[in-house]
């Protein structure tokens, strides 16, 4: 009933602007996310067309993230891209780098409705791009530690508290990690974790180590340091030492989330964005848990955000959207998907993210991490730096080599990319 009443509002309104004479302005917006996630657009884009009727906003929905990233870079190379898209501040320098955005930051300094102000610096400051913010984010998350309570109880284990440090965590993770049938098999692992540089970096700035040689300016990846790679082989060391997280063979029989869904991994490692899928659990209670620490507390930043394209037709109304789905009413909305950690403050900071009828009861954990939380370099060769040196990162946790050569290889194989990149600090 709810969506029926937006559609015939809607088409009520198209009929009456039709009536005045007034041109309806299209605006494409693609986006991905699972069918909880497509579900809050639809309603956002409904919300807003009772707000413009002169405006009407075309949804495109891609599920996947790869395949949603692959999409992105075919339409913007063809000269077609979406009005509208989604991205990760990982991503946007890529863009950004070859003129393909519109910046947000003027149409945001102008706004009636919304201020830079209302946002987490963290997070609008990860898409700034040569002095100037590229892109409005939508949400603010971060890495934290999903986990079975269900499991736990069973071992007799306490939930992880709000500060626990390494040697705790792998103490709870052996724990939990249980051969259940005696035929000398793993039955029930400890942790799932993607080996990727991404899941890394945290445990790196946690033991006082850098990734790169500057954050700024970077010009090569600094996993050989002696912090940098005494994190890397602790992390690596979850696997070939404790043998708490999945062999190869394992993970591609069947994958971390699947098995924590399953429940058959006590501990999960995600962000913001295995809330949907894992609210739809019933067999077992979870909740989350901030990461574990070192010699310090770090978290690293997951944002996506909503940028304009830059051959975009109407600029205005395509703004337009931008500036509502970023509203109170706008996140609020997207909020009740469960999916994101809202980039405003003021929704952050309400029932509609905090809801305390709804899994996880410990939403705050993202809120109190805000303040450690760090980012890898806006370069425009970023996502190739990150894919080679997780892949020598992976090889190393499944123990093809060793943490000293992952850090080796993954600093000579990604010198190139650090070469042709340019930095958000470049004129």
């Amino acid at each position: 009933m709810y969506r029926l009443k937006h559609i015939v509002l809607f088409i009520a309104l198209i009929a009456l602007t039709a009536c005045s004479g007034q041109e309806v302005q299209t605006v494409s917006f693609m986006t991905f996310g699972d069918p909880a996630e497509r579900q809050a657009y639809v309603d956002l884009v409904a919300a807003f067309h009772e707000r413009h009727p002169e405006i009407r906003v075309e949804i495109t929905h891609i599920p996947a993230d790869r395949e949603y990233r692959t999409r992105l870079a075919t339409d913007f190379a063809a000269g077609t891209p979406p009005d509208v898209t989604l991205m990760n501040y990982r991503r946007v320098a890529a863009f950004a780098a070859n003129d393909l955005l519109e910046p947000i930051g003027p149409y945001l300094e102008a706004s009636d409705l919304i201020q830079p102000d209302d946002f987490y610096a963290v997070a609008l400051e990860s898409f700034r791009w040569q002095g100037t913010v590229m892109c409005l984010p939508q949400n603010i998350s971060s890495l934290v530690v999903y986990y079975n309570e269900d499991l736990f109880d069973a071992a007799g284990m306490p939930y992880p508290p709000d500060k626990w440090t390494w040697d705790e965590f792998v103490a709870t993770a052996k724990a939990l990690t249980r051969d259940l049938d005696g035929d000398g098999v793993v039955d029930q692992y400890g942790i799932g974790i993607d080996p990727s540089l991404y899941r890394l970096a945290p445990f790196v700035w946690q033991n006082g180590g850098p990734i790169v040689d500057n954050e700024t300016v970077p010009t090569r990846l600094t996993l050989t340091r002696p912090p940098s790679l005494e994190a890397l082989q602790w992390f690596v060391d979850l696997r070939q030492v404790h043998g708490v997280a999945p062999g190869r063979v394992e993970e591609a029989a069947q994958d971390s989330e699947s098995r924590f869904i399953a429940g058959t991994t006590a501990m999960f490692f995600d962000s913001r964005r295995g809330t949907p899928t894992f609210r739809a659990i019933e067999r077992f209670t979870w909740d989350v848990a901030p990461l574990p620490h070192s010699k310090t507390t770090a978290g690293i930043l997951h944002s996506d955000a909503y940028c304009l394209s830059r051959a975009t037709e109407n600029k205005e109304s395509a703004w337009t959207f931008i500036e509502f789905a970023n509203s109170l009413e706008g996140q609020t909305i997207i909020a009740g998907s469960g999916r994101t950690v809202p980039s405003l403050i003021a929704v952050a900071e309400s029932d509609a993210f905090l809801n305390p009828d709804q899994l996880p009861r410990r939403s705050r954990v993202w809120l109190d991490t805000i303040p450690t939380l760090r980012q890898v370099p806006v370069l425009s060769t970023w996502q190739e730096i990150e894919n080679t040196a997780s892949a020598e990162i992976e090889r190393a946790f499944y123990g093809d080599i060793t943490a000293q050569e992952a850090a080796t290889l993954s600093f000579q194989r990604t010198e190139e990319y650090f070469f042709l990149g340019k930095s958000a600090v470049q004129p």
